[in-house]
C-alpha cells in the first residue's frame, strides 16, 4: 500500500502569557490508504494538536512552527485559505469528542447531515436529502426519513455521535480522524461506536487516524500504533509490535496500567510523576524525570529513533548498542495508587 499521508518533522507550538508551549515536537509519521493508525498517550501529550493542525483548524494562538504536511503528494502548507476550506471534510474529516458540542440544537439532525452533503458534493436538494438518509442508515440510526427532522434533544450520545460521523462522511474524505469518539460515551455505547467504526472501514476502505488514551480501544481498532509523550512520538509499530514487544519505558507503564484478570495486586501500577511542563521542555529525554531505568545520558541528551525492525522503533537510549542490558518489566516499577 502506498502512503496516502506523510507527516514530516511537524512542530506546533502556542504562544501564551507563560511562554511559547511547544505542543508538538518534530513529528513524523506515515498513513497507508485503507489503514487505521492509533494514536495513544496521556492527557496533554499532543495528540489532538497534533490531529488539528493536519486541518490546520488551530486556536488563533495555535502556530505550525516547522514541518510539512503531505496529502496524496500534495503538500498542504501550499494549499490557500479557500483551497484549504474546500479540502477540510473533502479529503480529511475530523470527529471530535462530544456530539452535544459537535452538533446545532436548533437545526434538526436531517439538516446538519444534508448542509454537509450540499458543501462538498455537487446535488440537488432532493438528492442530497435522499444521500443524507443514506448516510444515516450507513451510521446506523433507525427509521432515518422519520429521524430526518428530529433535533439533538431527541437524540441519545450514542445516536448524537452517529450523526457527527455521518456529517464527516458526507464528503467521502479519504482519511477520517477520530479524536477520542468514545469518551463521552457510556461503556454500552462505546463499544456499539467501535463497532461501527471498524464497519465503516470495511466497507469504506477508509484511512483512520484513531485518537485515544484508552489502550484497550487501541488493541480491538488499529493495525499501528504510535505513542506520543510531551509532543513527541516515543514509539510506533504494529499493534502486535507495540503489546507484544514494547521497547519505550513510558509504553511499559501504560501497558502495565491496564487492569489484569490473573493480577494478585490490590492496586494498580502507575507511572510516578506528571509530564514536563512545555513551555520549558527539559534537556535530554523529556521522560527521564519519571523513568525509573533511565541512563545518565537520557537527562542530557535527546535519544533519537532506534529502528527495531522495518516497522518498529522507539526513542529510548535503552536501545543503545552500549546500553546496559534491560528486560522489560511485567510490570512496570513505579508507584502505587488507591
Amino acid at each position: 500500500m502506498s502512503n496516502l499521508l506523510e507527516v514530516n518533522n511537524l512542530s506546533v507550538s502556542f504562544k501564551t502569557k507563560a511562554g511559547e508551549v511547544q505542543a508538538v515536537r518534530d513529528v513524523s509519521f506515515t498513513l497507508k490508504e485503507g489503514e487505521v493508525l492509533a494514536i495513544l498517550g496521556e492527557s496533554g501529550s499532543g495528540k489532538s494538536v497534533l490531529c488539528k493542525s493536519l486541518l490546520h483548524i488551530l486556536p488563533e494562538n495555535g502556530f505550525i512552527k516547522t514541518g510539512e504536511v503531505v496529502f496524496a503528494g500534495k503538500n498542504l502548507e501550499n494549499l490557500s485559505q479557500q483551497a484549504m476550506d474546500k479540502f477540510r471534510g473533502k479529503d480529511i474529516a475530523m470527529i471530535f469528542q462530544d456530539p452535544m458540542t459537535a452538533l446545532n440544537p436548533t437545526m434538526s439532525i436531517g439538516k446538519q447531515i444534508m448542509e454537509a452533503v450540499l458543501i462538498h458534493q455537487q446535488l440537488s436538494k432532493a438528492e442530497a436529502k435522499k444521500k443524507t438518509i443514506e448516510l444515516m442508515e450507513l451510521v446506523g440510526i433507525d427509521h432515518a426519513e422519520k429521524r430526518f427532522d428530529q433535533y439533538l434533544h431527541h437524540f441519545s450520545g450514542g445516536m448524537g455521535q452517529r450523526s457527527v460521523i455521518a456529517i464527516a462522511l458526507a464528503g467521502n474524505p479519504k482519511i477520517l480522524i477520530a479524536d477520542e469518539p468514545t469518551t463521552a460515551l457510556d461503556v454500552t455505547i462505546q463499544a456499539q461506536i467501535l463497532d461501527l467504526i471498524r464497519e465503516l472501514q470495511a466497507k469504506t476502505g477508509i484511512s483512520i487516524i484513531f485518537i485515544t488514551h484508552d489502550l484497550g480501544v487501541v488493541a480491538n481498532i488499529a493495525q499501528r500504533i504510535a505513542v506520543m509523550y510531551a509532543g513527541k512520538i516515543v514509539e510506533i509499530g504494529t499493534t502486535n509490535e507495540i503489546f507484544r514487544d514494547p521497547r519505550h519505558p513510558y509504553t511499559w507503564g501504560l501497558i502495565s496500567s491496564l487492569p489484569r484478570i490473573d493480577a494478585d495486586e490490590e492496586c494498580l501500577p502507575c507511572l510516578p510523576g506528571t509530564p514536563p511542563n512545555l513551555v520549558h521542555v527539559p534537556p535530554g529525554d523529556a521522560f527521564a524525570a519519571r523513568n525509573c531505568y533511565a541512563l545518565k545520558i537520557d537527562y542530557f541528551f535527546e535519544p533519537p529513533m532506534f529502528t527495531i525492525s522495518d516497522t518498529h522503533s522507539a526513542a529510548t537510549w535503552l536501545l543503545h548498542k552500549d546500553a546496559p542490558p534491560i528486560d522489560p518489566p511485567t510490570r512496570f516499577q513505579a508507584c502505587k495508587v488507591i
